[in-house]
């Protein structure tokens, strides 16, 4: 039986990183990758800074959640070809039927089409177009290693023992989260922080896909919202205006502080209030993976438009971004997801959902 909540805050978080990407589009702390010379509003940072220590681990909790939940059902195997399709295929293959947007107008705004060979554009910016398709590479990889940790605990001792962790194992739990932030940290590619990410997949895995470890984080939903209100006040003060995603501030005890207890009670409070179902949010949730791999290339192209064509204020800027997001990310999902083949290379699905 599918647990709505979890549902529900995955399909809200991917639309938050929807909202994180056009403030990002437009970041005036250096953050590479943005539109160049772009017009710049502080407050977005400020906004951008408060969500990116915390989103994605949350997202690969909840991807350790549900490969438990996943493997209860399937064979190792099943469980890796499943992955493969929907993880590995677009995420590789997709690149040359969508993605090499990205790549080539990152290499455009670089200025490096000049240095390219004609015939070498095509696939350079395929393979340079992965964005936020990272995301899914690195968690099809988790995947393959939890496979080999399970066959080496097939009796399921380390998941049992698991969920036994009381409240303040699982507060503690931060320990290993700050450690892990510490190592495995690509340089310059600071979004592949295999460390982090992977200590908060195994998280996912064997401590909260226990139902107890769910009501425990439900009782105690409110002093953790305190605790991560109190961190977030901390974080900004210390942080507001730099690089947020510099080792510096990624790799601090308070960033990690404020990234586990804002964890834990978006858990809790999601528990208490979003574990329902309606038609617009099984809608949100069957279509959310779509739409996080289909985002980036139609905001790119739409923020490149609106500042190499247009003279706009700034907040128009932004605000157009998003509408323009919003409105063409579900509606390309829409039409691919109808399209055989291509629906399988660029969303991994086999027949239209």
């Amino acid at each position: 039986m599918r647990k709505a909540y979890i549902d529900n805050i995955r399909w809200a978080t991917v639309w938050l990183v929807l909202s994180y990407h056009v403030c990002y589009m437009f970041n005036g702390v250096g953050i590479l990758g943005g539109i160049p010379g772009a017009e710049n509003i502080p407050a977005f940072d400020t906004a951008a800074a408060m969500v990116y220590p915390w989103f994605m681990v949350l997202l690969f909790l909840l991807a350790g959640i549900s490969a438990r939940y996943s493997l209860g059902k399937r064979t190792g195997g099943q469980f890796i070809r499943e992955r493969a399709v929907k993880l590995l295929v677009p995420s590789t293959l997709g690149l040359f039927i969508i993605h090499w947007m990205t790549g080539y107008l990152n290499i455009k705004m670089g200025g490096g089409l000049e240095y390219i060979p004609a015939p070498l554009v095509y696939p350079i910016s395929a393979i340079s177009g992965i964005g936020p398709l990272w995301f899914i590479q690195t968690l099809f990889l988790f995947s393959c290693v939890l496979v080999l940790i399970k066959k080496l605990d097939r009796r399921d001792r380390l998941w049992k023992l698991c969920g036994k962790c009381g409240l303040t194992i699982i507060i503690l739990l931060v320990l290993p989260v700050f450690g892990a932030a510490q190592v495995l940290n690509m340089p310059v590619l600071t979004m592949y922080r295999f460390g982090i990410y992977f200590v908060a997949f195994l998280i996912g895995y064997f401590v909260f896909s226990h139902d107890g470890v769910q009501d425990r984080i439900e009782r105690a939903r409110v002093p953790m919202l305190c605790a991560a209100v109190i961190c977030a006040a901390v974080y900004a003060v210390i942080y507001h205006g730099t690089d947020y995603t510099s080792p510096k501030c990624l790799q601090s005890v308070v960033t990690n502080m404020y990234l586990w207890f804002t964890v834990l009670a978006i858990l809790g409070f999601a528990k208490r209030y979003m574990d329902r179902e309606t038609d617009s949010t099984r809608y949100m949730s069957s279509s959310s993976f779509g739409v996080y791999i289909l985002h980036y290339p139609i905001l790119l192209a739409a923020c490149y438009a609106l500042c190499t064509y247009f003279r706009l204020p700034a907040i128009c800027n932004y605000l157009l971004a998003l509408v323009i997001e919003a409105v063409l990310t579900p509606l390309a999902y829409e039409l691919i997801r109808r399209i055989p083949v291509v629906r399988w290379l660029v969303l991994g699905l086999k027949k239209a959902c």
